[in-house]
């Protein structure tokens, strides 16, 4: 995700000059060398196929085995949907961006492209903390999970997602929310023509991030610990009064575990960096707001790596989709393990 903060070039090293030369407060441009160039949008590029790639398999995958359709994996699917958005929509601009270090794409489309950004991060963080609420009850109440999480339950939950984050990406930026009450600062000393940022207060920082963190992490120590009361008692005891939790649930809540682990790991250094920047008056060196901003966006490159690492079902549904044998008759209906 951007960090959405604009810093200064104090501190930079390299040939400075401007984004255009001859327009009035004209944002710095940090020249790097033409090998560096390349490789970063090597680098970056790689970043990118690897997300495409990566989640329209998930997409196909979960779409075309009927197997696979279940709530966790619709949460999934939906969770994969936004992850190709980010890396078909929002890292190619951003990738020029950190290379040639200046906005050169409109005022409109930078206003787009933050919104969007912005509403994928939250969409993110939203699908995680729901699929949390979802592990919880497969996990700590197997018998109350089919009556709440129907299908049509996880497509409300979806739909709430993406909309509450819309709302929340497009209105901040479109209705300067961000500024608010700070409108002569922001004018004054962070805008300028070729630049593309919006400041994200820590109202929002709060809400989009560290609060759906803390859900997150409390009902996982829950799950797991309710997880290790159980098998401790079968083996003690080896009762089968109570209900126990399959195989492929367990493996499913590790796996999401993970998949939220990698998020918060990936994405807590810029929202840590955004609430301390304008303590220093919003400046610092313009490369560690690049690399922060795209070891966020790198998350959603990484989540089709934990379902291949992790999920045998992917594996195989893999396999199938890469030798073309999801075109041959009912190969929707090929049973996956879903351990």
């Amino acid at each position: 995700m951007d960090l959405n903060v604009i810093l200064s070039q104090n501190g930079s090293t390299g040939n400075i000059s401007f984004c255009f030369e001859i327009v009035p407060n004209s944002c710095q441009k940090l020249n790097y060398a033409l090998a560096l160039r390349v490789v970063i949008y090597f680098i970056i590029g790689t970043i990118v196929l690897l997300t495409l790639v990566g989640n329209v398999l998930v997409i196909i995958a979960v779409i075309h085995f009927k197997y696979l359709h279940t709530p966790t994996n619709y949460l999934i699917l939906s969770l994969a949907v936004s992850d190709l958005l980010v890396g078909g929509l929002v890292m190619p601009p951003s990738m020029i961006r950190s290379v040639e270090t200046c906005w050169y794409l409109g005022t409109l489309f930078c206003k787009i492209h933050s919104s969007l950004d912005i509403t994928l991060c939250t969409v993110s963080v939203l699908h995680l903390a729901f699929i949390s609420i979802e592990r919880y009850y497969a996990v700590c109440h197997p018998l109350r999970y089919h009556s709440k999480m129907t299908p049509l339950t996880t497509v409300f939950i979806i739909v709430v997602c993406w909309t509450l984050s819309v709302s929340v990406g497009f209105g901040m930026v479109f209705l300067e929310v961000s500024i608010e009450g700070n409108e002569n600062f922001y004018y004054r000393n962070i805008a300028c023509e070729g630049g593309c940022a919006v400041i994200l207060g820590l109202t929002l920082s709060i809400l989009c991030f560290y609060l759906p963190a803390a859900v997150m992490l409390s009902l996982y120590l829950k799950i797991f610990t309710v997880a290790k009361m159980q098998s401790r008692s079968i083996h003690n005891k080896n009762s089968k009064k109570n209900p126990t939790i399959s195989k492929s649930e367990i493996k499913a809540t590790k796996t999401l575990s993970i998949v939220m682990g990698v998020f918060l790991l990936f994405y807590a250094p810029g929202f840590i960096y955004s609430i301390m920047i304008p303590i220093f008056g919003y400046i610092g060196p313009a490369q560690l707001f690049d690399v922060l901003s795209w070891i966020g966006y790198s998350n959603s490159a990484c989540n089709p790596i934990v379902y291949a690492l992790f999920y045998r079902w992917f594996r195989k549904a893999l396999k199938i989709i890469v030798f073309g044998q999801i075109f041959q008759q009912n190969s929707s209906r090929i049973k996956l393990s879903l351990e």
